[in-house]
C-alpha cells in the first residue's frame, strides 16, 4: 500500500472515501494476508524528510487498518521517496531518524530498512496441492461460437 506524504495528499487519500482506505480495504476483501505500508514522497513533506510527518501518517493508518481487520504490527512501515531512491533499495542518509521496521507474527519476526528487505520479508503463501482441485466460480459467461465459460479463482 502506498501512502502519499505531501501535503493534502494524504489527507486526500485517507479521507472517507479517499484511495488510501479503499486499496486497503481491497486488498484485505480479496485475501491478502501481508502488507507493506511504503510512505511515498518523503522529499515533498513540510519539512522535507520529516520525521513527525511519517509517525503522523504512520499512526492514522495503523489505525485504519486495525478497524479494517490487520494487526498493524505485523506490517512494515517504510517512509520512501520513488523519485530520489531513498530507503528503496539501499538506507537514505536523508532520513537518519528511520532505524527500521519491525513486524511481529507467529510465523517469526523479520526486520529491515528498506522497501526491498520488506519485499524480501513476505511470506510465500502455502499452497495445499495434494487437495482435490477447488474452483469457486466467481461468474459464467456464455459465449457464442465458443461455449460456457466459468470463471473463478483455484484455491485448492
Amino acid at each position: 500500500l502506498i501512502v502519499a506524504a505531501g501535503t493534502g495528499e494524504f489527507e486526500a487519500g485517507i479521507s472517507k472515501n479517499g484511495q488510501t482506505r479503499e486499496h486497503a480495504l481491497l486488498a484485505f476483501t480479496l485475501g491478502v494476508k501481508q502488507l507493506i505500508v511504503g510512505v511515498n514522497k518523503m522529499d515533498s513533506s513540510e519539512p522535507p524528510y520529516s520525521e513527525a510527518r511519517y509517525e503522523e501518517i504512520k499512526k492514522e493508518v495503523s489505525s485504519y487498518i486495525k478497524k479494517i481487520g490487520y494487526n498493524p504490527a505485523a506490517v512494515a512501515f517504510v517512509p520512501i521517496s520513488g523519485w530520489h531512491g531513498d530507503n528503496m533499495l539501499e538506507a537514505s542518509t536523508n532520513m537518519p531518524w528511520f532505524k527500521g521496521w519491525k513486524i511481529e507474527r507467529k510465523e517469526g519476526n523479520a526486520e529491515g530498512k528498506t522497501l526491498i528487505d520488506a519485499l524480501d520479508a513476505i511470506l510465500p503463501p502455502s499452497r495445499p496441492t495434494e487437495k482435490p482441485l477447488r474452483l469457486p466460480l466467481q461468474d459464467v459467461y456464455k459465449i457464442g461460437g465458443i461455449g460456457t465459460v466459468p470463471v473463478g479463482r483455484v484455491e485448492t
